[in-house]
């Protein structure tokens, strides 16, 4: 059966709130200003990358060392289920497919994540981004892969699996097909009935 595979922030997971807290109590820590709703509107790049915007090179090791260590306390409780992500997990899983989640946050939080979001998945890889993605696809045998981000669409060409944008994090639907999404669903309420004809010839669109 097909495997598939999926993003996490803002594709399966809400992590906004708790990402934005983080932030603004590492702000507070290192010392310097960092606008977490400007962060939040645009997750999906590494961590590293994000922190570059507000800090000189030198100060984000220790960054990302502070992030890291705030994260499951204060992010992981607050984190939901994006809508439709269960049911999206769920009909893979009755239609006898294997699930794994590849993301740019580090394996640590990922696997947290998926397990307070109660999603059943086979296999969590963190800390990859953009077509990094694809040697994980590639090894899982994902047929599919969702995300909510261009780099996404990126990640499952490279993975050689049909790209499914979903038009719930930065990225709207006009950007995700003119970025060559296979095709996109407005969220993940929408994935079940689209995988099931996906999965059957006779009514796929």
């Amino acid at each position: 059966m097909d495997a598939v595979g999926f993003d996490l922030d803002m594709t399966l997971a809400d992590t906004r709130a708790g990402i934005a807290a983080v932030y603004d109590e590492l702000a507070l820590r290192v010392g310097v200003f960092i606008d977490s709703a400007v962060v939040v509107a645009r997750l999906g790049p590494p961590l590293e990358w994000e922190l570059a915007n507000w800090l000189p090179a030198e100060r984000i090791p220790e960054a990302v060392t502070i992030y890291r260590a705030l994260y499951p306390s204060i992010a992981v409780p607050v984190t939901t289920p994006m809508p439709g992500a269960a049911q999206a997990v769920d009909a893979v899983r009755r239609a006898g497919g294997r699930v794994i989640v590849v993301t740019g946050k580090n394996p640590m939080d990922a696997e947290r994540t998926v397990r307070a979001l109660g999603f059943d998945v086979d296999e969590v890889v963190g800390s990859v981004f953009g077509p990094a993605k694809g040697p994980a696809l590639v090894s899982f045998g994902a047929a599919a892969y969702v995300g909510d981000h261009v780099a996404d669409v990126e990640a499952a060409k490279a993975g050689g699996a049909f790209s499914v944008g979903v038009a719930t994090g930065h990225h709207q639907a006009e950007e995700l097909r003119g970025h060559g999404a296979d095709v996109v669903l407005a969220d993940l309420t929408e994935f079940a009935e689209w995988y099931g004809g996906w999965r059957s010839p006779t009514v796929f669109v």
